[in-house]
């Protein structure tokens, strides 16, 4: 072993304590989006720990320690004598869900991801897969609401658009499937919009599906949308217009045959927009914050679950556009293309 340089080391461990504190934080924050913590604090005034616990109905004590906890990370503003208040930043990312910077879904879903860790540990030894369907069900919540305030944002004004002549299409009625919609949220964003066209979610996990179809009922969509159990290499339709893959293709094990089943559904002037997690094409190019996250993620989950089914591409969360290219050309396109991105997705449009 080289020797050990000391200030390197102690920066090393300085940076592992901040890692345990956010690790520490995560299940935190969700208890305080779960008993509506945030939400008591949006006017921004300062609180005592005795206050927010009369507006939320919690224990004092409990309180005071979560509070001086969120302060200590950033997450609330200590104003000294006890008192503690949420800066407008802070309040727009843990308490408004329409807001494409909200980060309540993240927190849900990694406290959910966490619980399967020794079950991927066991995985790691024999090679064989962690299915979607064995998480935590918060899992799937904190999924869908972790995606939604992107897609909301961004999905009818940007994403759509960016595709050759799709939006006049959509306007004039056309045909529509959302394969692995999960929760839907995607699919009604895009029938919201597009009310003339026909749009069909779905998704191989069942209670997904349930879901779907209550938030839909719930929210009184129009007989335009439908939802269907099926995965991405047997669902049913033809004369597709439009068929969309959003931040799940990776996660599939025949991405290829997901794709060329897509390609015998579609017409002939049809297109797939696959929506993406952002990454390059080599890991040096991930090596950064959001690449830490997708491939922590991608490790407890996405690899996992793709590996649990038949061929197990496992290409995981970060694939990046040369892949998803190569992908795409053995399921049988010629055309592939970047047609736009955020700071967190790529966004691809394919054709014949």
């Amino acid at each position: 072993m080289r020797p050990v340089d000391d200030d390197k080391m102690m920066a090393f461990v300085g940076k592992v304590i901040n890692d345990w504190g956010a690790a520490a934080a995560t299940p935190l924050v969700a208890i305080g989006d779960q008993l509506g913590l945030y939400r008591a604090m949006t006017d921004g005034e300062p609180v005592t720990a005795a206050e927010l616990a009369a507006r939320t109905n919690t224990a004092p004590r409990y309180i005071a320690e979560w509070l001086a906890g969120q302060a200590a990370g950033g997450y609330l503003s200590y104003d000294g004598e006890g008192k503690y208040h949420l800066e407008p930043e802070q309040a727009v990312a843990l308490t408004d869900e329409n807001s494409p910077l909200c980060v309540l879904g993240g927190f849900e879903a990694f406290n959910a991801a966490i619980k399967v860790a020794p079950r991927v540990a066991d995985a790691f030894r024999s090679g064989e897969g962690v299915a979607w369907g064995e998480h935590d069900p918060a899992l799937f919540r904190g999924t869908a609401r972790f995606f939604r305030p992107g897609y909301q944002a961004n999905l009818v004004d940007n994403w759509l658009p960016a595709l050759d002549g799709m939006v006049d299409r959509l306007r004039a009625g056309a045909k529509v499937a959302d394969v692995g919609c999960g929760f839907g949220h995607s699919t009604t964003l895009m029938a919201d919009a597009f009310p003339k066209s026909e749009f069909i979610g779905f998704d191989a996990h069942d209670k997904s599906i349930e879901a779907a179809e209550k938030l839909a009922a719930e929210s009184g969509r129009g007989h335009h949308v439908d939802f269907q159990v099926a995965t991405a290499t047997d669902f049913g339709g033809q004369d597709y217009d439009l068929i969309t893959y959003f931040d799940c293709l990776h996660d599939m094990g025949d991405p290829v045959g997901a794709l060329s089943h897509a390609r015998e559904a579609l017409r002939p002037d049809g297109a797939l927009m696959i929506v993406e997690p952002m990454a390059g094409n080599d890991v040096a190019d991930n090596l950064n914050p959001l690449g830490r996250l997708f491939y922590s993620v991608s490790t407890l989950v996405c690899t996992p679950a793709s590996l649990s089914e038949e061929v197990g591409a496992a290409l995981g969360a970060q694939a990046g556009p040369a892949r998803m290219e190569q992908v795409a050309r053995h399921a049988g396109f010629s055309n592939f293309r970047k047609a736009t991105e955020t700071p967190f997705n790529l966004v691809y449009e394919v054709r014949r």
